[in-house]
This record gives structure tokens, C-alpha cells and sequence, in this order.
């Protein structure tokens, strides 16, 4: 049996992340440890989406972990209907440290090749997680990043992870 494996997160500025990602066929074998790394890479991140882009594979292939949706894994995804806007804070495993507010969609409805079963799925999602990590993700394979959506480069902010302190220094 094959370790599953964690992979490096391609950092923005990789060139690997501006690429428009190729099609995959459903029935490639190498496909499916493939995606069990991803999962794995993007729990021990952690995260809640990865696109095959942001770990060096210029190929067609979403994981995403969006509770309480179940864990999905989808190739060649494409956004085939999207409505309404919200405003969000998003951030992304490529880009670590930072988020930035962007507009996405209230609704989107996603269609993918299942890997289990080579079959054709929908997948429709309703302002939630689960809507904002499937565009998110999506934009990953047409060479997009969360940046290209901000309002300028001081609209990206650091994320402070450090616990907080009272007053008087505890």
C-alpha cells in the first residue's frame, strides 16, 4: 500500500499558479493518490480547498473539506451558473499570513467529473463555504488568485494569529 503524502504549497509569485490548468481523464490511474495527497496536504496545511496548481500539477483537480457539506474531489470543475454578490474575507494557502476582502457569488452551480465514478456531477452551493471554496478553487485552474479581485494592494491585510493580551501583559 502507498504512504499518502504531503506535499509543498506553491507560494504566489510560482509561475505554476498563473497557468491555465490542462483537462484530466477520469480513467488516468495516477489519478487517484494524487488525490489522496491532496487531501492530505491541504488537512495538514490546514485548509479547506486545494487546487492540483498550488502543489506544482497543472491539471484539473479541486479537493475541498467544507463542513457541513461532505468531502469532495472533483476534476475538470467548471462554474457553469453564478448569481448575486457578497462581500467576504478571503485568504488562501498560497498565499499564507494574509486575507483581503473580495466579491463572490451568492450562488454557484459547478459541474465535474466524479473520480469514484467517471460520471458527470452537479454540484449546486448557496452562500456558504462551500460556494466560496468552489469559485475560490476554480480560479485556482484558470491561473486566477484571490489577489487579482482586490481593490488595490493595500486592501491585503495580515492575519494576526497571536493570542491575545490583557492589559496588563498576560
Amino acid at each position: 500500500m502507498r504512504a499518502v503524502a504531503v506535499i509543498p504549497i506553491r507560494r504566489a509569485g510560482d509561475p505554476v499558479l498563473r497557468q491555465r490548468a490542462r483537462r484530466v481523464r477520469a480513467r488516468d490511474s495516477s489519478i487517484p493518490a494524487l488525490i489522496d495527497d491532496m487531501f492530505e496536504t491541504m488537512y495538514d496545511a490546514p485548509g479547506v480547498g486545494l487546487a492540483a496548481p498550488q502543489i506544482g500539477i497543472p491539471l484539473q483537480i479541486i479537493v475541498l473539506d467544507t463542513p457541513p457539506a461532505e468531502p469532495l474531489a472533483l476534476l475538470n470543475p467548471q462554474i457553469v451558473k453564478r448569481s448575486g454578490e457578497r462581500r467576504l474575507q478571503e485568504g488562501c494557502l498560497s498565499v499564507p499570513g494574509f486575507r483581503g476582502e473580495i466579491t463572490r457569488s451568492v450562488k454557484v452551480l459547478v459541474k465535474g467529473i466524479d473520480p469514484a465514478t467517471g460520471r458527470e456531477v452537479r454540484i449546486r452551493a448557496e452562500n456558504d463555504l462551500l460556494a466560496e471554496a468552489l469559485e475560490h478553487e476554480i480560479d485556482h485552474l484558470n491561473g486566477i488568485l484571490y489577489l487579482d479581485y482586490l481593490d488595490g494592494p493595500d486592501a491585503l491585510e495580515p492575519i494576526d494569529d497571536a493570542p491575545e493580551t490583557r492589559d496588563d501583559g498576560s
